[in-house]
């Protein structure tokens, strides 16, 4: 089972859409009523993790990883606090830019790299910066698999972006559930 969260108008061939109404991740019922713990292999949220508190954030990663087999993962993006772009930064400031339907104007919080991994790592999960600008707005670049879920805002797939200016991207991260081997003694 591969299931995108929050996923808009978004649909792809082997994963299942849902919106917050089918599955809010802060709640526990909500995912019961989804699944059942340890039985899906692959999260992806694209630009959702903003619309929560940094607690709630954590919350969310906490019950993901209850929910995912081990060695499942969730592929998680966020706008990045230290992209250098003033047009993107007011875009996804916390309450966003404008009036109250524009999609930003109910972030919480707008992540660095090192804060966005920390959230995953806190719920137990082991984590790999694919895209994300440092602290002097550099832009780092992993190569990552689309098939494994694909992010739109991100270097490679956003139209905006050119290998001559970057106008998109997000903070995107690979969180792994580790395989745990149990003692047998």
């Amino acid at each position: 089972m591969k299931v995108v969260i929050g996923a808009g108008q978004t649909k792809y061939d082997g994963w299942l859409s849902t919106q917050v109404d089918e599955l809010n991740l802060l709640s526990l019922e909500s995912w019961n009523k989804l699944s059942e713990p340890e039985s899906i292999d692959a999260l992806l949220a694209e630009h959702v993790w903003e619309h929560l508190t940094y607690e709630e954030g954590i919350m969310a990663a906490k019950h993901c990883y209850k929910f995912l087999k081990p060695g499942g993962y969730i592929r998680c993006a966020v706008p990045d606090k230290n992209f250098s772009n003033d047009w993107y930064q007011q875009m996804v400031q916390v309450g966003g830019p404008g009036p109250a339907d524009h999609p930003a104007a109910t972030h919480k919080i707008v992540y660095n790299a090192k804060t966005f991994v920390s959230v995953f790592e806190m719920a137990g999960f082991e984590v790999t910066l694919l895209e994300y600008c440092d602290e002097n707005g550099d832009f780092h670049y992993t190569y990552w698999n689309e098939v494994d879920g694909r992010i739109g805002r991100s270097f490679r797939f956003d139209s905006r972006n050119s290998i001559e200016e970057l106008k998109m991207v997000s903070i995107i991260v690979d969180a792994k559930k580790p395989f745990i081997i149990k003692n047998k003694n």
